[in-house]
């Protein structure tokens, strides 16, 4: 077993971790990190941190170091995780002026096959409803409502 790592904060340092891990807006996993920093100064040996947060203790080591080598920038998560967009805000910004401008309606299947075969971008109908409808635009469905009977 190798000597262990001990980290020494300053007071600022211990309280900027301390407001970390309780912030509403940081990632759980940033949060866990200032906690095994914290933890750490305190004096818990790295199996104590592991068993606690129920972690491998190779992550305990392995957020100890990246404390060390990169500081308060290291308990993020590196960038580009995740799937890439396969759309570009100017692929929506043309549905967009679509809708705007023809007079035709739309429902996300055909919207799909619009963007598919104008624009080459190969989208779900489903997927492109939520990106629409997160973006604040609705589209009307091409059926059409009942109208109401006069008596």
């Amino acid at each position: 077993m190798g000597c262990r790592l001990k980290v020494f904060l300053t007071d600022e340092q211990k309280l900027t971790l301390e407001e970390l891990r309780k912030a509403k807006d940081v990632p759980q996993r940033t949060k866990d990190r200032a906690q095994v920093l914290l933890l750490n100064t305190r004096g818990l040996k790295n199996e104590q941190i592991a068993k606690g947060l129920n972690w491998a203790i190779s992550t305990v080591r392995q957020t100890l170091h990246r404390w060390e080598k990169m500081g308060l920038a290291g308990l993020w998560d590196a960038p580009g995780r995740g799937g890439k967009a396969r759309y570009s805000e100017s692929d929506l910004a043309y549905l967009e002026n679509c809708l705007a401008q023809e007079s035709q309606t739309y429902n996300s299947k055909q919207l799909a096959n619009k963007l598919a075969c104008e624009r080459q971008v190969n989208l779900s109908a489903d997927r492109l409803r939520r990106v629409l409808k997160k973006r604040g635009r609705r589209f009307e469905s091409t059926r059409k409502q009942p109208q109401e009977q006069n008596n």
